[in-house]
């Protein structure tokens, strides 16, 4: 440990006392981030139960126990439970976001304490701790630099930048900014950060949420997500619909006993109106469809972490991409070897001999075993290319280093080789600094920054290389100034784009989804990127900088137009979703750093990488892409509409197969010598059927293979909307249509009220039955349908329906319980002939929307 560090004195270099750090940690608190407060299962429990279509659900069991129906009410009951137990489970997973965050803020550091190096967990740090930093170690806290020597930092989490900064001990340099990260040569150094090279030693300035993670943690503390536009209206719905069912029930109940006299059958009557109308399956029917659906889209490599915002994924209008990491693989790859006026791509072709001196002197230029992504990626090159050939040097001894300094924008390694009496010096760095050391006459040097100007326009990062000999007989000069190198050529490293961007930008464009990249890096890398995968961009480009200088409003009409942002920091890329959504659009925010944790959370779904992505960002994600693979995301776009499609078709069904059953209930009321078709057992009875077929069969049935081919479903568009609203209240009336018509039939041939129950009872259910089948699809017949689609749950629920009517109208036992009676081959025929007729008339339509192109059902 070196004595006085810097301008800090000998104090600094002994750190802090025992005395120091308990009285600074009683003033500033743990080194760490809180977490909400935890909340334990009842209350967690008693939140969702206050949900009114929970509320229903509870209500609909208990009334089946009061009527002496208790396998009813158990069913009812334990869907309370399951959707109980889901919505615990991911309150919790929520919960778990600022716990990530935490743990990432707090590593274990070496500190100075009284004089002695000793290793604390980061949570122990404070405020004015001397701090020792190296290679491997991630900063427990916000500092600044008195001492480094080669120091570099991976401040991608906080800046989303993919090569490591140079870091600075300048006196003086910490007065000359604000302390941000970002950018070489600055003093700071910021909690979270990795040491990639060198060492260095610091001063903690900042701890806990004061530090520039802290601050991320506090904005995302502070995001709550809202509810779903879905859970909105269905919430809306359910509460219209429950106040309609109590009003009828009312008069049915007031209705039967003015006109019959009699009061405890108008009671259950009453009470048989308002299971009939209660939607009880939409909650049923919206947990089982998201909790299903994550699972299929897990095994597409897409994880949920918050299920409801599955469907709002379907109606994703922008995907706001972060670049690194995400287009990215996020590591350096040398992409071309330049050498004089030649530019040799690296594309896995043997490189000429011309360009090995030069991938021979850039790795000997780098450290072995370094962090460094570009080092890695010269390392690479040299050990794929040069192999076998006599541009290897394995017994080469490395004998000085010259480090990078403010001065010179180099490095230089001197090595020694065994069968020569010389040095050899390979240096890289800024192409400015390379010649500088080289002495360039001024053309050579405008050729060669004309050539680096030309790469970077590509989106490259460019280092230059050189190379010179030294007589071992001379001692080696204390500056690497005074070796007289030779220009070897110029090194491009990027970033390399994933596979299968370009093909799912592509198809988000054809859905109709617009993607932004919103990103730290540079506004050419960025333009570059752009370029390479076909991102709509029109060589725009918004800086961080520029963005500062906006109102809300210019910044709200600029992303209707740019797709590009560079230079951003996270509390810009907040304002841009922000923007977006002012301007109406649902927004779908892609990262994987703890730069993108808030914006993750508030956007309308946030989808992390799943693999180089950060606890903190994938806990505050609702959505997780797991093999950190873009194509995932159009793949997630299909399915989300798919599930949203078929949930539309199950809600649809739900609200037609309702009206005939209150129908039925309602109308054998008003006239005094019609028999009641529908108690209280024969209505718990079509639910065994009605709750399957929504909650299973739809939920089951393949995507229509037309889904992407729509432009998004719009974000002020209710599910309900009118068209959907009238056709299944059409598909209902017709049914109830039919229904009432054998239920006449059989009144007017005076058959006994049981057998009028039996046969109208039949005609409900298989008017059920061609409800399920119809709304397969709103483009296709239902032969068509059976053909193309498969689906191995329908079977089995048709084959259930059939069973267990055939059981109760044969099986006297049954027949009895249900106060059912007879009824003959005519019968059967009358009741297969409604069931098609009451959905006749919507095969017709069907034809005429085939005609017309695809359009979101």
């Amino acid at each position: 440990m070196a004595g006085a560090i810097g301008e800090s004195g000998p104090r600094v270099a002994l750190g802090l006392s025992a005395e120091q750090v308990v009285g600074r940690r009683a003033r500033d608190g743990a080194n760490e981030l809180p977490t909400t407060r935890q909340r334990n299962i009842v209350r967690l429990a008693w939140e969702v139960l206050r949900e009114p279509m929970l509320l229903l659900l509870l209500g609909a069991g208990t009334v089946n126990f009061l009527l002496s129906e208790p396998l009813d009410g158990v069913v009812m009951l334990s869907f309370v439970m399951l959707v109980i137990a889901i919505s615990i489970f991911q309150e919790h997973k929520t919960e778990r976001a600022l716990v990530a965050l935490r743990d990432l803020s707090s590593p274990r550091a070496i500190v100075v304490r009284d004089g002695v190096q000793v290793r604390v967990a980061g949570r122990d740090i404070v405020v004015g701790d001397l701090v020792v930093l190296g290679e491997g170690d991630r900063v427990p806290a916000d500092a600044t630099l008195v001492e480094c020597v080669n120091l570099t930092i991976d401040e991608s989490a906080l800046t989303g930048e993919s090569v490591p900064v140079r870091k600075s001990h300048r006196v003086g340099a910490a007065a000359s900014g604000t302390a941000r990260p970002g950018g070489d040569d600055t003093p700071w150094v910021f909690s979270g950060t990795l040491v990639v090279k060198g060492r260095g030693n610091c001063v903690v300035t900042a701890t806990g949420v004061r530090t520039e993670l802290g601050r991320i943690g506090t904005a995302l503390h502070t995001i709550e997500p809202g509810r779903t536009p879905l859970q909105i209206e269905v919430r809306r719905m359910v509460r219209m619909i429950a106040m309609l069912s109590a009003a009828a029930a009312v008069a049915v109940f007031v209705a039967y006993g003015l006109t019959r006299s009699r009061w405890l059958e108008g009671l259950l009557a009453g009470i048989a109106t308002a299971m009939s109308m209660l939607p009880e399956e939409f909650p049923v029917v919206m947990t089982v469809f998201l909790a299903l659906g994550a699972w299929r889209m897990s095994r597409r490599g897409v994880l949920t972490r918050r299920a409801p915002a599955i469907e709002t994924l379907g109606s994703v209008t922008v995907v706001c991409v972060d670049k690194t990491g995400t287009l990215t693989m996020n590591l350096m790859v040398v992409r071309e070897l330049i050498v004089g006026a030649q530019v040799h791509l690296v594309d896995g072709e043997r490189l000429p001999e011309s360009v090995h001196p030069l991938a021979e002197f850039a790795a000997l230029a780098s450290p072995v075993d370094s962090f460094d992504p570009m080092d890695r990626a010269l390392r690479a090159v040299a050990d794929a290319h040069l192999a076998g050939t006599e541009h290897v040097h394995a017994t080469w001894e490395l004998v000085r280093e010259y480090p990078l300094s403010d001065e010179m924008l180099a490095w230089s390694h001197v090595w020694r080789s065994p069968d020569l009496r010389e040095y050899v010096i390979a240096a890289k760095g800024a192409p400015e600094a390379i010649a500088d050391l080289c002495h360039l006459e001024v053309a050579e040097r405008t050729r060669l920054l004309e050539q680096v100007e030309t790469a970077t326009a590509k989106g490259l990062r460019v280092l230059a290389v050189a190379r010179a000999r030294f007589d071992e007989a001379q001692r080696l000069p204390r500056v690497q100034h005074e070796f007289s190198f030779e220009c070897l050529g110029l090194v491009g490293l990027h970033d390399p784009v994933r596979p299968g961007v370009a093909d799912a930008i592509g198809e988000c464009r054809r859905a109709g989804v617009r993607v932004m990249m919103i990103t730290g890096d540079y506004p050419g890398t960025a333009l570059a990127i752009a370029r390479e995968i076909g991102l709509d961009h029109n060589d725009a480009c918004v800086t961080g900088a520029e963005l500062e200088l906006m109102t809300v409003d210019e910044l709200a009409e600029r992303t209707r137009s740019v797709s590009v942002y560079a230079r951003m920091v996270p509390e810009q890329k907040l304002q841009l979703i922000r923007a977006l959504q002012a301007n109406g659009e649902v927004v779908a925010m892609t990262g994987d750093g703890v730069n993108d944790a808030p914006a993750l959370r508030a956007a309308d779904i946030g989808i992390a990488m799943g693999q180089r992505g950060t606890d903190v960002a994938r806990e505050s994600a609702a959505l997780v892409i797991t093999d950190d693979d873009f194509a995932s995301i159009a793949g997630g776009i299909r399915q989300g509409r798919g599930i949203f499609d078929n949930l539309r078709k199950a809600m649809s069904y739900i609200i037609a197969v309702h009206v005939p059953i209150f129908g039925m209930s309602l109308l054998p009321v008003f006239a005094a010598s019609w028999p009641l078709v529908l108690l209280p057992a024969q209505v718990a009875f079509l639910q065994l059927i009605i709750d399957p077929a929504c909650s299973i069969v739809y939920e089951a049935d393949e995507i229509d293979p037309t889904i992407m081919e729509r432009r998004p479903r719009p974000p002020g568009e209710a599910m309900f909307g009118r068209r959907v609203l009238a056709i299944a209240a059409l598909q209902g009336l017709s049914a109830l249509f039919a229904v009432f018509g054998v239920y006449l039939w059989a009144v007017v041939r005076d058959r006994p009220d049981v057998e009028v129950r039996s046969v109208t009872f039949a005609a409900l259910v298989l008017g059920n039955v061609t409800l399920i089948l119809v709304n397969r699809s709103w483009r296709l017949s239902v032969w068509a349908t059976l053909r193309r689609r498969s689906n191995p749950t329908l079977k089995w629920i048709l084959s259930l329906a059939a069973t267990l009517l055939i059981a109760l109208l044969t099986v006297p036992t049954l027949r009895d319980a249900f106060h059912f009676g007879r009824i003959g081959a005519i019968d059967w025929l009358v009741v297969t002939a409604s069931g098609c007729f009451g959905v006749a008339w919507f095969e017709i339509y069907k034809a005429f929307v085939r005609r017309r192109p695809p359009e979101p059902t």
